[in-house]
This record gives structure tokens, C-alpha cells and sequence, in this order.
């Protein structure tokens, strides 16, 4: 298959994931500088481009977090760092699902990983995926225990948020067109911070 049959199929993928909204301008400057252009992620690790699109497209490895708009496929810096970590991209769901206790949550994971939407944090590690989860579960939480409101419950909160802050990005508008709504640092960070501000 030519490289650009595998460039156009690839896109075709993200926009089935991802639905197909607009990148602005400031879109794609905040892309830009958060995530990597995978050819040349490609060319710096000695990779072809068109097989790694291959493997994305074989569920070996993630989709690109996002589509610019001119149509360059944006990756994680660490996208090859993983599956070399594991062996091997024909290696990375077992190494990647082991890291959960629960296999049907890891595969689980595995499948959100796959989409190349974990774009909600620096580093998209098992171990960050996880923190990232008990994270935003003890935040949401947070409200409904017994002593909210309290100093020291108003202290637990903002290191739980002050953390999850630490491993998320921004986000852009596009992230919230495609997701639907808020984003996780919207909902867990930036709205517990003004409802809940430090004494």
C-alpha cells in the first residue's frame, strides 16, 4: 500500500475515533507544542513513518493525538519509547495490560490508550494513566466526604488537585468539540479550585 493511501487511511481512522471538527489556528499552535510531528519522531528514532502508521492501523500502536490541520499527524514524544520498553510493538498489549491487577480494566485501558485520546496527560505511561485515574475518583469524591469544608479536608483536596494539575495539560477547544464537553482539568482542577479556593 502507497504512503499516501496509509497517510489517508490513518486520518480516516482518527475522524471515525475522533469525529470530524474543525483545528483552529490556536488549535494547532497548543498542538504543536505539546505533541510531535510523527515523521519526524520517525526520522529522529530511524523508523519509516509509513510503518508505524501500519502498526497504528493494526492496533499496535496508538492513533496520533491529533490531526493538524493541515493534515501532519501529531504524536507523543514518548510513542516508540513504550513499545521499545515492551519488546516491541507486537509486545506492548501484554506489557501495557500487565500493569493492571484487573486484566478486563487493563484491556480496557488498553482500548483508550489505542485511540490516542490519552492526550490528557504530559506523559501517557501505565503508571500515569493509573495515578491519573485515582486521581480524578479521590477529587470527585472529595465533596461528599464527612469532613468537607474542614482545613484539613480543604488541604487534602488541593494536593490531590495541585498533583493532577502537575500531569495534565492544557487541553484545547478542539479536545472538548471531540470529548463531548468539559475536560478532566476542566471538572477536576479549574472548576474544584473556584468552587473550593484555598483559605
Amino acid at each position: 500500500m502507497a504512503v499516501i493511501d496509509l497517510k489517508k487511511e490513518l486520518a480516516e481512522r482518527f475522524r471515525e475515533v475522533n469525529g470530524d471538527h474543525p483545528m483552529t489556528e490556536a488549535d494547532d499552535t497548543y498542538v504543536s507544542e505539546q505533541f510531535v510531528v510523527l515523521e519526524e519522531l520517525c526520522a529522529a528514532h530511524g523508523r519509516d513513518a509509513d510503518e508505524v502508521r501500519r502498526l497504528m492501523l493494526e492496533r499496535l500502536l496508538p492513533l496520533p493525538g491529533y490531526l493538524r490541520s493541515d493534515g501532519r499527524e501529531m504524536v507523543p514524544a514518548e510513542l516508540l519509547t513504550l513499545a521499545g520498553e515492551a519488546g516491541g510493538a507486537e509486545r506492548l498489549e501484554a506489557w501495557f495490560t500487565a500493569h493492571w491487577a484487573d486484566l478486563a480494566v487493563g484491556r480496557e485501558e488498553w482500548n483508550a490508550y489505542l485511540s490516542g485520546q490519552y492526550v490528557c496527560l504530559h506523559s501517557v505511561t501505565p503508571e500515569a494513566i493509573q495515578r491519573k485515574g485515582h486521581l480524578t475518583a479521590a477529587v470527585a469524591a472529595a465533596p461528599g466526604e464527612p469532613d468537607a469544608g474542614s482545613a484539613q479536608w480543604s488541604e487534602r483536596l488541593h494536593l490531590l488537585v495541585d498533583e493532577l494539575d502537575c500531569l495534565e495539560p492544557a487541553f484545547t477547544a478542539y479536545d472538548r468539540l471531540r470529548f463531548g464537553g468539559p475536560t478532566s482539568r476542566d471538572t477536576c482542577i479549574v472548576a474544584m479550585r473556584t468552587r473550593f479556593p484555598r483559605p
